[in-house]
């Protein structure tokens, strides 16, 4: 084997192993409660959806913490059982007693069925794609639910959202911020 191929060798390996590393979930002791869903952890202590206008910054620094500013991975528990969720996207938005503050996003099209959506207190937001989606589908973020993360549970690399839609974002949580 040549020196090159040699070389090539190890590249491919070391970015095998920093691509595992950046997208690796840790793995979670309960069982799913059904498909696509995951149970809190025990220890979780979370305390419920942040209500009202939450404070909101823009300081996405390139490194290894999630920054408000950013989409990135977390897991985000459901409306109505926040022993249950999911790992889904989330803008950052701000923080608060030691929480990350994110707004969820989906890639479903909520455009179609938007007057219903709104009818349910549900209001969203078209963002675009971007590098926090590896099918590159368009996303929506939600404007009126402000989820607590944990910092320390954010589970993927994270991609800063330009500052301009950010600001359009933060524009219609305003709108629709829950007393």
């Amino acid at each position: 084997m040549s020196l090159r191929d040699t070389l090539l060798r190890t590249l491919r390996s070391a970015a095998r192993g920093v691509v595992r590393h950046a997208f690796r979930t840790p793995p979670n002791p309960a069982p799913p409660a059904q498909p696509g869903t995951r149970r809190a952890p025990a220890a979780s202590g979370y305390p419920g959806d942040f209500t009202g206008m939450p404070p909101v910054s823009y300081t996405p620094m390139a490194g290894r913490t999630p920054d408000p500013g950013e989409v990135a991975w977390a897991w985000v528990p459901y409306e109505e059982d926040h022993r249950r969720g999911k790992d889904r996207p989330v803008l950052l938005i701000g923080r608060a007693e030691g929480w990350l503050l994110g707004l969820p996003l989906t890639s479903l099209d909520h455009d179609r069925d938007a007057a219903q959506e709104a009818r349910e207190g549900r209001f969203w937001m078209d963002i675009g794609s971007g590098a926090w989606d590896a099918q590159g589908r368009a996303s929506e973020v939600r404007l009126d639910r402000v989820v607590r993360i944990d910092p320390a549970k954010v589970r993927r690399a994270s991609v800063a959202l330009d500052r301009a839609l950010f600001d359009a974002v933060i524009a219609g949580v305003r709108r629709h911020a829950t007393p």
